[in-house]
């Protein structure tokens, strides 16, 4: 069976996760919040060159 290269706009980000609002703790909150911010530097960064 051969493989299919996927491109980068479809690659996974490797998170398959279930959250819960309801079920929360504040440290739930205050990871996500950093989470997502970190998500924001990733995304306002210029692309990395190879050498």
């Amino acid at each position: 069976m051969a493989k299919k290269k996927l491109s980068q706009s479809k690659m996974s980000d490797g998170r398959d996760i279930e959250f819960s609002r309801e079920l929360a703790d504040q440290d739930d909150l205050e990871a996500m919040e950093r989470s997502k911010a970190a998500d924001a530097r990733m995304k306002s960064k210029p692309p990395m060159k190879n050498k």
